[in-house]
């Protein structure tokens, strides 16, 4: 029987972080395990015959407010910064996203634009963000209009595509994610750090990896090894429903699919991501030199579809946040503390809709509650 001090399952970004605090910090060894072939988890990326960086799960962009977890990751990799300014394919024209005063112009006739602009900084200020669903509930006239149009041209569909089921039913914290913007910022974020990592994301997790308190075990699932393994400590980034057998039924998940494809051109699209919210299956084009500015006659898209997540098809990539999943994840919940030394974290783990810095500074506080 194998002894470690502490097995992590998954080498995505959460485990990472617990797996460089654990060895460097404490001195103890650390066994991390992922089913996958590979490390960094759906941040994922590597190089394509073209030359260019290619993130194969998604376009990912770390951004974050927080200095701690800036700094903590900077001991690991520079930084190319990067400030995203997606767009929408709307009524056969590109438009800024999030819908912000700059979009306004857009999509309306010069006058209109002016009177919804001055109705907007009269009633909310200015550089502010503005829930769809509070322009929507608006007693004035033009701003619920406004609201409306947005709902309907830019949220309602692509909502219905990303999550399968309708914007109402969906968290509000997860729907607050698509404002309106009063203000003429084109950026996605307004947080104080935005970049990519200059090496890629996958240098970045083997930068927080190489120790040799540190062994990792790739295409090497939790079930085959944890008879054959003795463990002090348990953390467990998989899905929580899976590790108690669904007992209590499954979490409902979504997934994504991605279709990856080279293109003979330059450029392909004016922007690194446009989104499809009314039109065709997918929800958004990525284009992927625009990360890290490579300059190739070549470029690479991906196409990505939502799809239900299927158990043994398909990877859970977004917890369905709504009261009656976050009841099932408390009974799991109620489960694991009977458990010793066993803990649950990361976007599976917490059965939360982390960005990549929440899931650093929740696996930086998971490591401060054990030390």
């Amino acid at each position: 029987m194998e002894k470690v001090k502490n097995l992590i399952v998954g080498a995505g970004i959460s485990g990472a972080v617990l797996a460089e605090r654990l060895a460097s910090q404490l001195q103890e060894n650390v066994l991390v395990i992922d089913r996958r072939e590979h490390i960094a988890g759906n941040m994922f990326d590597s190089k394509h015959s073209s030359g260019i960086t290619v993130h194969r799960y998604g376009p990912h962009i770390f951004h974050t407010r927080s200095k701690k977890v800036w700094n903590y990751l900077s001991a690991f990799t520079s930084w190319h910064y990067f400030f995203l300014k997606p767009m929408a394919w709307v009524d056969n024209r590109y438009v800024t996203l999030p819908f912000n005063l700059n979009s306004l112009y857009q999509v309306f006739p010069a006058y209109l634009a002016q009177r919804l602009e001055k109705k907007l900084v009269d009633s909310y200020g200015y550089n502010v963000k503005v829930p769809v669903m509070k322009l929507r509930e608006q007693q004035e006239e033009d701003l619920r209009f406004l609201g409306q149009y947005v709902y309907e041209k830019i949220f309602e569909q692509y909502t219905l595509k990303q999550w399968g089921i309708a914007p109402e039913k969906i968290d509000p914290e997860v729907m607050a994610r698509v404002p309106v913007f009063v203000g003429k910022d084109d950026g996605y974020f307004q947080d104080t750090y935005q970049a990519i990592p200059a090496q890629g994301y996958t240098r970045l997790v083997e930068n927080m990896l190489h120790n040799s308190l540190i062994s990792v075990r790739l295409k090497t699932p939790f079930e085959k090894i944890k008879d054959t393994v003795e463990y002090q400590r348990l953390f467990y980034t998989g899905s929580i429903d899976e590790f108690f057998n669904y007992q209590f039924g499954e979490l409902p998940y979504r997934s994504l699919r991605f279709d990856i494809e080279q293109k003979n051109t330059e450029y392909y699209q004016p922007a690194v991501v446009i989104n499809y919210p009314n039109n065709f299956d997918f929800t958004r084009i990525c284009e992927h030199k625009y990360f890290l500015d490579e300059k190739t006659p070549s470029t690479v898209i991906s196409v990505e579809f939502p799809q239900a997540f299927k158990r043994g098809e398909n990877e859970p990539y977004y917890p369905i946040s709504n009261p009656q999943n976050a009841a099932l994840y408390e009974r799991y919940m109620q489960e694991a503390k009977k458990l010793p030394n066993t803990y649950f974290f990361g976007r599976l783990g917490a059965y939360k809709y982390y960005n990549m810095a929440q899931a650093v500074s929740a696996a930086l506080d998971l490591f401060e509650k054990i030390k």
